[in-house]
């Protein structure tokens, strides 16, 4: 009876071995008939924007229409002068908006008796100046005191090389991921062979200081340094 034990198990152990013998070997086999790597790269550089944009508001309140319509034109006046004198050629005026601000009564509900009238106008400006802009955004505010009533936006900065770099960027990107495929590769003594496919990431152009990214990509345009980083997820032959 023992002996009958002792047969079941060493024909039962010699089975478990064979099964592990085929599952190594085809583990093995898969890894071999795949014969290719996959790696992400990453390059970014620091650029300097070379153009900026600026959007500020006059915002009038009179009686009348009338009244504020020669307001807005008197204020609009001194703003085109200021410009004039900062160098800035490109304005573009929006179309302005006016409308009735109704007066309320003692209930606080509103009545068809017109309080005032707000005029508002926006203006843009651009330059192929980024620094002209951060200068004009940061005074303009300054035209307070002959009387304007502005209220300035945040300014936008961008760089107009952007398309080639990131030409550039996605090729040093690529050539990273080809670098670190050659050191993963280094212990088994087998080589990086041809790229077979490339899978392009989203661009991150942050502010030079931020470690932020996005799945759908960052495009800041707040600061007028910015970095710029590229990502490619590289897959290569392996020979």
């Amino acid at each position: 009876m023992i002996e009958r034990i002792e047969k079941l198990q060493i024909v039962s152990l010699g089975i478990l071995i064979g099964l592990a013998l085929v599952v190594s070997t085809k583990m093995v086999s898969s890894t071999i008939q795949k014969n290719e790597i996959s790696v992400t790269g990453s390059a970014y550089e620091i650029v300097k924007s070379d153009k900026g944009s600026l959007d500020f508001e006059i915002e009038i309140k009179k009686p009348t229409r009338l009244d504020a319509y020669k307001t807005a034109q008197e204020q609009l006046k001194i703003v085109e002068q200021y410009l004039k004198d900062n160098k800035i050629e490109k304005i573009e005026l929006k179309t302005p908006s006016i409308y009735a601000s109704y007066k309320n009564d003692s209930r606080g509900y509103s009545t068809n008796e017109v309080d005032h009238y707000n005029y508002s106008q926006v203006v843009s400006i651009s330059a192929d100046n980024a620094e002209l802009i951060h200068d004009i955004a940061s005074d303009i505010p300054s035209l307070i005191n002959k009387g304007v009533a502005i209220n300035v936006y945040t300014p936008s900065y961008d760089y107009s090389k952007l398309p080639e770099l990131k030409v550039t960027l996605l090729e040093k990107a690529s050539n990273d991921a080809r670098n670190r495929a050659i050191s993963m590769l280094k212990p088994s003594h087998n080589k990086v062979g041809k790229i077979s496919a490339v899978r392009m990431g989203v661009y991150q152009i942050t502010p030079v200081d931020s470690t932020n990214v996005s799945d759908s990509g960052i495009s800041d345009t707040s600061t007028i340094d910015k970095k710029v980083t590229a990502v490619a997820n590289v897959t290569f032959k392996i020979k």
